[in-house]
């Protein structure tokens, strides 16, 4: 248990009404996670306002309320706590309560568009390779050294944040590394957190219908570079045409990256093949089993933060050359005749033309390159036909399949990515809704040599329709249907 006054510390506060001379033995944001002594905050959420749930979180017991608005009626027993802004304060309140873990470790985040599951992933591996403790939050999971949890969301909400980084401070994790979202930075759940340093990837198209404009969704982005500290360090992509807009407002020391651009890290490709890249770092060459330029980058960043934090060179790229890809990233399989399969996270129309141009550099041109691809329901709907765009402009034979349908219908999801093609595409693309079906004619189709693309789930282990997850591996399915071939 904690005091009421050391929880509240760094909350800005306009109105208080009754005793904060108490304790508080948890907190919750969740009315139905209420219990004898909780505190509640209530947030005013895009789906649900926590205000409403104000007296269901008293009769569950609890005996502190932070809201925005002081409900109706008061219950004398119940401390409220007014502030300006609820989500600002729960990342305070949630960071204060269990011990502000945050400055016990070396806390680096990852923002961008693509990238940002296979930056962190790459920077907790190599640490532990370093044989350093470490954590880490990404797309996939969440781990505590060497122990995996599942990961709901790719930044867990602020309370989980902090209790989560509170158990890698028991367990003596010095490093952190986080995937930060744009709707995190948005929804204020990295409030109260002390960063080490950020990296920026890249941006391109994705969460329109939650940040409405590109102008909106890059202004996400950089407010997380606007609450570095002067202590942390900011690393940017200076190939991206907004990796300088990026930290142009940060008050932490600024580095670049580039393979293109003069910077403070350069890399180089020298050559590609299906089994990995030989690159340049700085004048060092090493050879990794990741493919793609893209990737090049992804390795660029965790070079760049390493050598920011001070290790040496040789050891940064041997412990990099051990590396291997991200589980969904690029990660493929070759059959026993040849047939090669690619399962990739893809989901933006940049990620769709990387991963496709990726693929068409390190082919010899006699094979085909067969893309199955989809995209989420109840998502952004402008990058749909921009994805189809860049799928048939780079393959020989395209299937379209559902990806998520979530709550739409998937035919009708398919019909917005048609929109993209030419006329001239048309007669190269298939139409299979059916996921599964899709995989398996995409495997009989396929000759010796060929590659098949499937792109957009990556490492997803289930596909949800009309609010349910079924199992479903797109790698796992590919491997049962190319068992025999």
């Amino acid at each position: 248990m904690i005091t009421l006054e050391n929880i509240l510390q760094g909350v800005q506060i306009v109105k208080v009404y009754g005793n904060t001379n108490l304790t508080v033995k948890t907190i919750c944001s969740n009315s139905q996670k209420s219990t004898s002594g909780a505190l509640f905050v209530a947030i005013a959420g895009t789906a649900n306002d926590g205000h409403n749930h104000i007296n269901d979180a008293v009769k569950l017991g609890a005996n502190v309320i932070v809201c925005q608005v002081f409900p109706s009626d008061l219950a004398a027993h119940v401390v409220y706590i007014q502030v300006n802004d609820s989500s600002e304060a729960l990342g305070r309140i949630a960071s204060n309560f269990y011990g502000n873990p945050s400055k016990k470790l070396k806390l680096i985040g990852v923002t961008g568009t693509n990238g940002k599951t296979t930056t962190a992933t790459l920077l907790y591996e190599l640490f532990r390779v370093m044989l350093f403790p470490a954590g880490l939050f990404s797309t996939i999971k969440i781990l505590i050294n060497d122990i995996e949890y599942p990961a709901t969301h790719t930044t867990p909400d602020a309370i989980e944040l902090n209790r989560i980084m509170a158990q890698m401070v028991d367990d003596d994790c010095e490093y952190c590394f986080m995937e930060v979202s744009s709707h995190a930075v948005e929804q204020k759940r990295i409030a109260g957190l002390t960063f080490a340093g950020g990296i920026f990837s890249n941006i391109t198209q994705d969460h329109l219908d939650y940040h409405k404009t590109m102008e909106l969704y890059i202004r996400a982005k950089q407010k997380f570079f606007d609450i570095l500290p002067e202590t942390a360090f900011a690393l940017t992509n200076i190939d991206d045409k907004n990796g300088n807009i990026m930290v142009q407002n940060t008050k932490a020391k600024r580095y670049s990256y580039a393979l293109k651009r003069p910077a403070n890290f350069k890399a180089r490709v020298i050559s590609k093949q299906m089994e990995g890249m030989l690159l340049d770092f700085d004048s060092t060459e090493f050879w990794t089993a990741l493919i793609g330029e893209f990737n090049a980058y992804n390795l660029l960043s965790v070079y760049a933060v390493s050598m920011i934090l001070g290790f040496e060179k040789e050891e940064i790229l041997t412990a990099l050359s051990k590396q291997h890809p991200v589980k969904g990233r690029f990660e493929r399989y070759r059959s026993q005749s040849g047939i090669y399969v690619i399962v990739d996270y893809a989901h933006t129309p940049d990620a769709v033309a990387n991963v496709l141009t990726t693929i068409n550099d390190i082919r010899s041109g006699n094979e085909r390159v067969i893309t199955v691809i989809g995209a989420g329901g109840d998502r952004d709907k402008g990058k749909r036909p921009l994805m189809a765009k860049e799928a048939a402009h780079y393959s020989d034979i395209l299937i379209f399949t559902s990806d998520n349908p979530r709550s739409e219908n998937p035919n009708e999801i398919i019909e917005d990515m048609k929109h993209g093609l030419a006329g001239n595409m048309n007669c190269r693309t298939i139409t299979i809704s059916d996921r599964k079906e899709a995989i398996k004619t995409a495997t009989v189709m396929a000759k010796k040599g060929d590659i098949i693309l499937i792109a957009g789930k990556g490492h997803e282990t289930y596909q949800e329709i009309n609010g349910k997850r079924y199992p479903f591996d797109d790698m796992s399915i590919a491997i049962e249907y190319m068992s025999n071939i």
